[in-house]
């Protein structure tokens, strides 16, 4: 395979705009978190996924790409000097020999979560579950059904939840109801891509990936762990009115019929990005094929 080459000037014209481009993704939470403001919405993009602004803004070319004349990227992780002076590359065989647990753990969640067919039943109850039966709550915003009306909701559905990470913020009324009783170590052979946090944990493998995902994928895959943030809001039993987020009344036909359609977009975004991802890194790495 031969490489790609970037001059300088090329390269450097991607990352200011890769800067601005993530500058401007994160422009409200930075102004919020200024003024000391919450939000129950947005904050998850960085506090469940602990990755700050400042990590967006850094452009990476991706695995095996060159960049000509960038000594002060020398040093940086997982990069190697390149065959000319002053270039270096993103390597991932470096990566996997110095993470070989991770390399492996994100290439199997990748091609697995690929290989099997969406699951469109779940209807967003994991967000119910985490607060049936349960007076204090992880979110400090009223329940728009009262407590009794969203324990109702649980009890006429059966969970169908896949995700481990999900699944692990049930109340302790609630684990027994899922279809499923999930494991971290299981996580792999469940996880499927019609999950909504399948999809915005597109973003945490690219960050793990770090230098190996080129930049624009990286943002890519934040702006669609957005959208899925937002639906996932609008379907929970929350009241956010307060914060202008609509409901999405998954308690009702309508409601599931608006929630399945926007899942379904979301995995067709997901299955290009995880195909994108793994092109990305997989043809330059020493790849285990264990997966």
């Amino acid at each position: 395979m031969s490489a790609v080459i970037l001059p300088r000037a090329e390269w450097a014209q991607r990352a200011a705009a890769h800067e601005r481009r993530a500058d401007e993704l994160t422009a409200a939470h930075r102004e919020r978190a200024a003024r000391g403001e919450k939000h129950p919405v947005w904050d998850f993009l960085f506090t469940y996924y602990a990755y700050k602004p400042a990590l967006l803004r850094r452009w990476h070319p991706g695995a095996g790409v060159v960049l000509e004349d960038a000594p002060e990227r020398a040093g940086w992780r997982w990069y190697s000097r390149g065959e000319r002076a002053g270039e270096v590359v993103p390597d991932a065989t470096l990566f996997r020999a110095e993470k070989p647990a991770l390399a492996d753990l994100v290439e199997r969640m990748l091609r697995r979560t690929a290989s099997r067919p969406g699951q469109f039943g779940c209807f967003g109850l994991h967000e119910w579950a985490m607060v049936y039966r349960e007076d204090e709550h992880r979110h400090p915003v009223p329940l728009r059904l009262g407590q009794e009306g969203t324990d109702a909701v649980v009890e006429a559905h059966e969970l169908r939840c896949t995700h481990f990470d999900a699944f692990r913020f049930f109340t302790e009324d609630a684990v027994p109801r899922n279809r499923l009783q999930l494991a971290r170590d299981s996580q792999p052979d469940l996880e499927q891509p019609g999950c909504l946090h399948a999809g915005m944990d597109l973003y945490k493998w690219a960050v793990k990936l770090g230098p190996l995902i080129p930049g624009e994928l990286l943002l890519d895959c934040f702006e669609l762990a957005r959208d899925i943030r937002l639906l996932d809001m609008e379907a929970a039993p929350y009241d956010l009115a307060a914060w202008d987020v609509q409901p999405v009344r998954i308690e009702t036909a309508d409601g599931k019929a608006v929630y399945v359609r926007r899942q379904r977009g979301f995995a067709e975004r997901g299955a290009v990005l995880r195909e994108r991802m793994l092109s990305a890194w997989m043809p330059h790495s020493a790849a285990s094929h264990t997966v």
